[in-house]
């Protein structure tokens, strides 16, 4: 993309206290998806954009709690937050209305109809995984890890539609290979978006394992992308690169360069929340 007085204006953050911050069309996006006040009690004296804004920096920054600066709100009352709309499902409701309103101003059916399946292997530090509760890293098993990549870690599994906003994952061990992992990914899947069932998929989905264990969850069809033998070098690879840049896109947030989390509620949350900063601010240059 050129930069041009016009591209430089749209895509300039030097508004607010940091980059991360939304702006006042980002923020009415997500705004109406914030909970209400409470009704008993005592009343909230925290403005809520302000915790968002914490929340996205921490997930651009990639800083611990702590590490918050003094001008958002205290990190405890953010941590609080954070758990509680994480445990509320907030992050799925707001990430699954943004992207069918995106598909809308792009010219898209809301629901979209094929998507692109791919996992990336993250590694994890001492403490993730070790909890109750915690989706096991690769290495706690007597499986060596993710066979291909020689990572020991977890696997973000992802599905999106064919423009590349994300639309379904799932976060598992990395010793699970492609092949086992796709059906709890489309199963999440099933209900938000009853009309997709064509899925463009890399060599590792391929063989009749995968297709039998989809016979029990619905009617799904997998299209095997490969690349070409006569290829030479670098190649791109018809549908299998929308999925690609997607995990391009989301590695901009800091957060997400390891998997940090002790528990997978914890890890899929901040995945979602650098996707929703992402489609927020597409929609709002749009």
């Amino acid at each position: 993309m050129p930069w041009t007085d016009i591209t430089r204006k749209r895509y300039d953050r030097k508004h607010g206290r940091y980059s991360s911050d939304c702006t006042d069309d980002e923020w009415a996006l997500i705004e109406a998806y914030m909970p209400p006040r409470k009704t008993n009690g005592r009343p909230r004296t925290t403005h809520l954009r302000d915790v968002w804004d914490a929340i996205q920096y921490m997930a651009t920054a990639g800083c611990q709690w702590a590490m918050i600066p003094n001008d958002f709100p205290p990190s405890s009352t953010v941590q609080r937050y954070f758990y509680e709309w994480r445990d509320s499902g907030l992050f799925h409701r707001i990430n699954h209305a943004l992207v069918m309103m995106v598909r809308e101003f792009e010219g898209r059916e809301a629901s979209p109809t094929a998507g692109v399946i791919d996992s990336q292997s993250v590694k994890t530090t001492e403490s993730g995984g070790v909890s109750g509760g915690a989706c096991p890293r690769a290495g706690h098993r007597p499986d060596p890890g993710d066979a291909g990549k020689k990572i020991k870690g977890r696997k973000r599994h992802i599905i999106t539609d064919t423009i590349g906003f994300l639309i379904g994952f799932v976060i598992h061990a990395g010793d699970i290979q492609d092949r086992d992992g796709a059906p709890f990914v489309l199963d999440t899947i099933r209900h938000t978006h009853p009309w997709l069932r064509h899925i463009f998929a890399d060599g590792g989905y391929a063989g009749p394992k995968l297709k039998e264990r989809l016979t029990k969850i619905g009617c799904w069809t997998i299209e095997i992308v490969k690349r070409s033998d006569t290829a030479k070098g670098f190649e791109i690879i018809p549908r299998r690169w929308v999925v690609e840049r997607t995990f391009a896109w989301l590695g901009r947030c800091r957060r997400l360069a390891k998997d940090w989390e002790k528990t997978i509620l914890s890890a899929e949350s901040w995945l979602l929340i650098a996707h929703i900063k992402l489609v927020t601010r597409r929609i709002a240059r749009l």
